[in-house]
């Protein structure tokens, strides 16, 4: 890798950090992604025009599954945007022909089972899955939620790329809140040990214990995924999931209605007279 290509790759991830407001987690992707491709691929100027040219790369990665790929070639893709927009450079991408990656389903958390793990979970396990499962919340939203950014009704989530929006208090969550706070007194973010904030590990940890000790294995995003499913069986709009969830576009929330497409078709198929005659 070239002294300045590091130089740009370096810019580039503090532009993501300090400007876009990236999570570190995500800015630590796009790093092993570039620096992967970096180490491999020709970054030379010719003609006053930059070429990247990442075929010996892509030749490296090419028994990689399709969405290992296709996330790092987006990192790519970012990265040179980033220095045609940011730093006014030409320069032209060699060999970045799409990969389509399969979209496989999220595997939601069925409703009874969330519930019957309330019943037995701390007030703490509590919360954090009311939240998760309540709100719709990415762990990482979870982890920066501060006192501040909540109101009787509402709460503020501050997603990715520093946008924020508000989202809608359930009374049963916001009970739960309450009581959290009597009982634990948080000074300035709602979830902290020994003075300072959680971060996404440690309630994660939390998280995915509390359904183990039920011999349930869960991840806090499918407790999200079950968020969105279960507002879509019930007949939300998909518009109005898209909105709670924080996605940029709709497109990110479509995946969701195909699960609500495949309950409502199992409950057609044993809910019609010719599927109760017997064979």
């Amino acid at each position: 890798m070239s002294t300045y290509a590091q130089e740009l790759k370096s810019d580039f991830l503090t532009y993501l950090r300090d400007i876009r407001g990236y999570p570190q987690t995500t800015v630590t992707t796009y790093e092993i992604a570039l620096r992967q491709a970096l180490e491999v691929s020709e970054f030379f100027e010719d003609d006053a025009r930059w070429i990247f040219d990442i075929t010996p790369f892509r030749l490296k990665i090419r028994r990689n599954h399709k969405k290992t790929i296709a996330k790092k070639l987006s990192a790519i893709h970012s990265f040179v945007s980033y220095l045609r927009k940011q730093k006014d450079m030409e320069i032209k991408l060699l060999s970045d022909e799409a990969i389509k990656a399969p979209k496989t389903l999220p595997k939601p958390i069925e409703q009874e089972h969330i519930e019957e793990i309330l019943t037995t979970a701390t007030l703490q396990e509590r919360l954090i899955i009311e939240m998760l499962y309540g709100l719709g919340l990415r762990i990482s939203e979870l982890a920066s939620v501060k006192l501040t950014d909540i109101q009787t009704n509402w709460i503020t989530i501050f997603g990715k790329g520093g946008n924020q929006r508000q989202l809608p208090l359930l009374p049963a969550v916001a009970s739960t809140i309450e009581s959290y706070r009597d009982h634990y007194h948080p000074k300035l973010y709602l979830f902290e040990k020994s003075g300072s904030a959680m971060n996404q590990a440690q309630l994660r940890y939390i998280m995915s214990k509390c359904f183990k000790t039920q011999g349930i294995k869960a991840t806090p995003h499918q407790l999200r995924h079950s968020f969105a499913t279960d507002l879509l069986n019930n007949g939300a709009r998909i518009s109005d999931v898209s909105e709670l969830l924080g996605h940029s576009t709709m497109v990110s929330t479509q995946i969701y209605t195909k699960l609500a497409d495949s309950k409502k078709l199992r409950e057609y198929l044993g809910a019609h007279p010719l599927a109760k005659r017997e064979e």
